[in-house]
């Protein structure tokens, strides 16, 4: 976060190329200020164990524990014939659980003679299951021998920091290269005004640096942690407050609606009233759209909730104000998905300049990347004259062709799958900036609104609209109980039996090439004791027809599908052609066939909790009440069925996100790769810290005010500067 010559120093020239090297490639670290800022994930002390006991499994961990028994077996193998094998097996415990540690070949000789009972050290390895035993297979391991002069020093103190590591690079061999480094933590300059820091009581940076690292105490760590938490939640709030002030000085045209306009006749059309939240949230999108600046707007609603009314409703006032609007769609089935619909809700009034349309009429069309040429050129001749004026499409929509006569209003569907470069781009075809509102499916809480959507402002559909059924869920644990699962499938067979029909989501297609890399590779005992490969559309389909649902029509529907083909499976299940819809999660979003009650999900722990709740969203649409079962082999006690178990229990969207978020590392809910890269925040956690995330937001909202360029703040400035240049994909990407 720190431009300073001292912290700009390559890893590479302080700690040797091959460390620095591993650094970069697997930590993303590469210089004094990268390292400084890779804080321990949380602290050991001497006299503590940790806890075995709820190890996350597929994880690199490190855990402090002493050695209980360590036992030396002979076996016959192919490489050793004469039961010369040797597997070296050392039970450690911590009090609150034990752990098995096995070492193969000659990889035994050192541990059996160094980790006898009683001895005390770090282990770092993955967690692995093996014969339904949970094991660290070859961990690196660190003796933790308390006399020693150099092991105490090296270790600071009482507390030992534990960080965040890979298979490459110990917790203890970062420990000690930050060691190396910590001196050049006096260099760093403070992007907080002095006068925050002092109003808050926070220390200084590089006394937060160094008792991150070093702690003597307890209280030296949440001192730090106090600090570098600010830290982050403020420079990016001046982020986004800056951003949100940029847009302020924008001008737009107000698009206020006629008095008895298209949107008049068309609420007049509808079959059923607006619920209140609806009603609520159009007088705000409508207060946004009568003045002299862009409406930037997050509209949040359950799936179900009827954003989509909302949103047509804007649209539908922007065009009676003479202007033209769009809504973006992230894939072809859905945007096709939204014509239909919106094309259905609007009748004669979708059919402007056609005989038999209404007089208010305006022309609804379709833009897409697999349109015919034709039909292509004629959507482009409606947006240019003005013709149209709404344009339902994906991407197609912000190519260079594509030109409006007045574009007013852009409407995001599903916001995460779209850039910030994408909306600008689309903001661009306007005259001047148009308006904006996103909506999303997926329920943000606020604190992540805030950090994620900053410059945004939100709104919150929490009610579902009359004639809505409800949803039971329940987890179908098919490992321990087999004749759960064979249940399964005879209510499947009830739902489609009674007239109704069923998805079938699996996490991978099928027909993916095998790795060739992957296929040479001998595989060790840990490759041999990994999970199965996630199940399939390809197979499951298969085997369902020809088994537990022989006799019924099943289909499969997958992201690599031509798209007319995707289209047309999708209009035959609409039709009820259709019993079972065997599917990745290319149904997660926007697919709407009421008659469609229940859903099985396969492999349900390969998937996160919010696109749980978003498939799950998929069924119960119409009169009918729906069923999700959600199918898996993890154990019990695993935190993989503790998830599943949550999301059985509610309904709630937000309740469940929060319970996501709790569970996941902030880094992936702000759109980070799973694993691998670093958590765009490092220490701030998005739910605990929601005070601290709106007090900056507060006072970063009032600097930006009174100092947009910054201009007295140059340590500020440099950190935005850092952040900005190093994470503007991570963090702005999603604003």
């Amino acid at each position: 976060m720190d431009l300073v010559p001292a912290l700009e120093e390559p890893l590479k020239k302080v700690l040797g190329p091959a460390t620095a090297k591993v650094m970069a490639e697997h930590l993303g670290l590469h210089t004094v200020g990268d390292l400084l800022h890779h804080y321990p994930r949380r602290y050991e002390e001497r006299g503590q164990l940790t806890h075995l006991a709820d190890l996350p499994m597929d994880e690199h961990v490190t855990v402090v524990a002493q050695v209980a028994d360590a036992r030396l077996h002979t076996f016959a193998s192919a490489k050793a014939p004469r039961g010369k094998g040797q597997r070296l097996e050392v039970t450690i415990t911590d009090g609150s659980g034990r752990l098995q540690l096995v070492f193969f070949g000659a990889g035994v000789h050192k541990p059996h003679k160094e980790l006898l009972p009683g001895t005390r050290a770090m282990f770092a390895g993955k967690v692995s299951v093996f014969n339904r035993r949970v094991q660290l297979a070859h961990p690196a391991y660190e003796l933790l021998r308390g006399d020693a002069e150099e092991t105490v020093e090296t270790w600071a103190g009482a507390l030992i920091p534990i960080y965040p590591a890979t298979a490459k690079l110990e917790s203890w061999k970062i420990g000690k290269a930050l060691q190396t480094v910590l001196p050049s933590a006096q260099e760093a300059v403070d992007p907080l005004p002095e006068s925050l820091r002092a109003g808050r009581g926070l220390v200084g940076l590089p006394e937060a640096l160094l008792k991150i690292h070093r702690p003597h105490t307890k209280a030296d760590v949440e001192d730090a942690r106090a600090r570098l938490k600010w830290d982050e939640a403020f420079v990016l709030q001046v982020a986004l407050a800056r951003r949100r002030h940029a847009d302020a000085q924008l001008p737009a045209v107000a698009r206020r609606p006629k008095p008895d306009g298209l949107l008049t006749a068309f609420d007049d059309r509808l079959p059923f009233t607006l619920t209140e939240g609806q009603r609520k949230v159009s007088a705000e999108i409508f207060t946004d759209l009568a003045t002299e600046h862009p409406m930037h707007r997050l509209l949040q609603g359950e799936v179900g909730s009827g954003k989509t009314m909302v949103a047509l409703r804007a649209m539908l006032a922007v065009v009676d104000a003479g202007g033209q609007a769009a809504m973006l769609a992230p894939t072809e089935v859905l945007a096709q998905q939204h014509h239909r619909s919106v094309t259905e809700m609007m009748g004669e009034l979708a059919e402007g300049g056609m005989l038999g349309g209404a007089e208010t009429a305006t022309k609804v069309v379709l833009l897409t990347g697999s349109m015919g040429a034709a039909a292509r050129r004629h959507a482009l001749l409606d947006l240019a004259t003005g013709e149209a004026g709404l344009v339902i499409g994906t991407h197609a929509l912000i190519e260079d062709k594509v030109k409006f006569h007045d574009l007013g209003l852009v409407v995001v569907d599903e916001q995460h799958r779209f850039g910030v470069e994408q909306r600008d781009a689309l903001r661009g075809k306007g005259k001047q900036p148009p308006h904006l509102l996103v909506m999303t499916a997926t329920p943000i809480p606020r604190t992540v609104a805030m950090t994620v959507f900053g410059d945004l402002e939100t709104s919150v559909l929490d009610q579902l609209p009359a004639g809505r059924s409800p949803i039971a869920s329940h987890v179908v644990p098919a490992a321990d109980k087999p004749h759960f699962l064979a249940r399964a499938w005879e209510r499947v067979r009830e739902e489609v039996e009674g007239g109704h029909q069923a998805y079938v989501v699996c996490p991978r297609i099928g027909d993916e090439e095998d790795d060739p890399k992957k296929a040479g590779r001998k595989k060790s005992p840990e490759d041999e004791a990994e999970r199965r490969p996630p199940l399939a559309v390809l197979d499951i389909a298969e085997q369902l027809a020809a088994g537990p649902l022989r006799g019924l029509r099943v289909e499969v529907l997958h992201g690599r599908m031509q798209p007319d083909d995707k289209d047309a499976v999708m209009r035959r299940f609409a039709a009820g052609e259709v019993d079972v819809l065997v599917a990745t999660t290319v149904i997660e979003v926007g697919v709407n066939v009421p008659n469609a009650t229940a859903m099985v999900i396969m492999d349900a722990d390969r998937f996160g909790v919010s696109q749980l709740h978003q498939l799950r969203g998929r069924v119960g649409r119409g009169s009918a009440p729906g069923l999700c079962l959600l199918v898996t082999e993890m154990p019990e006690a695993s935190p993989a069925r503790q998830r599943l178990t949550a999301v059985a229990s509610t309904l709630d969207g937000f309740e469940l996100s929060r319970i996501d978020l709790e569970q996941r590392r902030e880094g992936d809910v702000l759109g980070q790769a799973q694993s691998g890269t670093r958590s765009s925040l490092r220490m701030l956690a998005v739910i605990d810290d929601e005070e601290i995330i709106a007090e900056a937001r507060e006072e970063a909202a009032a600097i930006v005010a009174a100092d947009p360029e910054l201009t007295g703040l140059p340590g500020l400035r440099t950190a935005l500067e850092a952040l900005l240049d190093e994470e503007r994909e991570q963090y702005l990407e999603k604003g």
